[in-house]
């Protein structure tokens, strides 16, 4: 099939990139920059330029394309907010793959949007869902609660390098997935007719509360986590007052997130049907477990080739190195 990627710079996105490439098919990919987009072109992607938020930039990224899987959101960044780019952005790449006569749609769409309708992205997912319903495209929403990969500048990183790691003091679970085996699960999407104008939880295979991520990286690491809270009433305090400044607004939206931790609500699902439905082997998904392994051992490997010690002490007077930024 020829798929077209939007958003393939991402973190996401690249995962769906590799392995649709993989797989056989033929990808372009729609991007907002050429040269951030290179990488995607050795990989043997085509790129095409353009911008979800300027509809007139779309259609020659969607000639003879078959499926559309459309991984892109604002970034914290970005100088457009999350409503310019994740609802009006999304309802002009709709409106252009209808036009365009392409049936194949995949949508990633956070699990329980529904459920807090005063997070604007969780607001925006579930109101983006309602729109593809009443259109007669063959979509596929995959609900994703979070990434492996966001957890390493989170807490692998911080505990290694002796740094706090901040928390609410809320614990709520997370089922967190690593983008590949999420990739996965988009790429089949557009391969099976039997996931058409259907909605499917995505998320890994247990979930995980803050502090046992925190013991799991000490643990790997043999660091002491260096923990630091902040009060609920204090986010929700920096999400108001960035609200008054336009170039905040993204990190505003972001911290309204708070209130989903502060729910309890372990962000989670039964994924055995899933897994069958999409014919992918539950075995073959990366645990947290296994995923932290394999950087910690990564990384430790590398810091001790530099000779640099893990977990820095003072002896015989001398301070031994620390401060090393990965």
């Amino acid at each position: 099939m020829r798929v077209l990627v939007v958003g393939g710079t991402g973190t996401l996105g690249r995962q769906i990139v590799r392995q649709a490439i993989d797989q056989g098919h033929t990808v372009v990919c729609l991007v907002r920059s050429l040269r951030k987009a290179a990488f995607l072109k050795e990989w043997g992607a085509t790129i095409v330029g353009g911008n979800i938020c300027k509809p007139e930039t779309l259609p020659p990224a969607l000639e003879n394309v078959d499926a559309v899987i459309d991984a892109s959101t604002a970034r914290a960044t970005d100088s457009l907010t999350i409503r310019q780019v994740d609802w009006e952005g999304k309802l002009n790449l709709i409106r252009a793959v209808q036009k365009a006569g392409i049936k194949k749609f995949v949508f990633f769409s956070i699990l329980r949007a529904a459920e807090y309708p005063k997070v604007p992205l969780m607001d925006i997912k579930n109101c983006t869902e309602k729109f593809l319903a009443q259109t007669d495209l063959d979509y596929t929403i995959l609900q994703l609660a979070g990434f492996m990969q966001g957890l390493i500048g989170q807490y692998a990183i911080p505990i290694l390098d002796n740094q706090s790691v901040w928390q609410t003091g809320e614990n709520t679970p997370i089922a967190y997935m690593n983008t590949q085996d999420v990739a996965k699960f988009a790429v089949r999407a557009v391969e099976l007719d039997s996931v058409a104008r259907k909605t499917y939880p995505v998320v890994g295979s247990r979930a995980w509360g803050a502090t046992e991520i925190i013991q799991l990286c000490e643990r790997m690491s043999g660091n002491n986590a260096r923990i630091s809270q902040v009060p609920m009433a204090v986010l929700r305090f920096m999400r108001s007052f960035t609200r008054f400044f336009q170039w905040t607004y993204n990190a505003s939206d972001r911290l309204a997130f708070s209130e989903v931790l502060a729910s309890g609500k372990a962000l989670t699902a039964d994924m055995a049907p899933v897994y069958e439905q999409f014919g992918l082997d539950p075995k073959e998904t990366t645990t947290l477990e296994s995923y932290l392994q394999e950087y910690f051992g990564r990384i430790i490997k590398k810091l001790k080739e530099l000779d640099y010690e893990v977990n820095p002490t003072q002896t015989d007077g001398k301070k031994k190195k620390n401060n090393f930024f990965f």
